[in-house]
């Protein structure tokens, strides 16, 4: 068998003993509670787009409700603002259309166009969000 060869920076014998850390460090205790700014759960579902149920997705299709990007940010942003706010189920308005959303599951439940509104009972929220 060959030996190995040998780096000699590996193999200082300088060193000193390692010593405790500098009294000058505070320790880290725990998130920052200065509560300015969106919770990190309602930036993340923000970032990510609302999911979208299979009910849902056929309520669009039926309903011809078109979700560009910035109705989809809105809608993104009305269920993060939601969140902030500790909702759970929630019917967020984007310009005439209502979406019936899971808040904790970032989870849109079905949409509502403007010209279905006056017959429709919006049951099992706890907050309106006008996006």
């Amino acid at each position: 068998m060959s030996e190995l060869p040998v780096n000699p920076a590996l193999l200082s014998t300088s060193l000193g003993p390692v010593s405790s850390p500098s009294p000058s460090r505070q320790p880290v205790t725990g998130p920052p509670t200065s509560g300015s700014g969106p919770s990190f759960a309602a930036t993340l579902a923000q970032a990510q787009g609302p999911a979208f149920s299979k009910h849902a997705l056929e309520r669009l299709a039926r309903r011809g409700i078109e979700l560009d990007g910035p109705t989809l940010g809105r809608l993104s942003d009305g269920i993060a603002r939601a969140a902030d706010k500790g909702a759970r189920n929630s019917v967020v308005f984007v310009d005439g259309t209502a979406f019936v959303a899971s808040v904790q599951n970032n989870t849109v439940i079905t949409a509502v166009g403007p010209e279905h509104m006056r017959s429709q009972v919006f049951t099992n929220i706890d907050s309106a969000v006008i996006a």
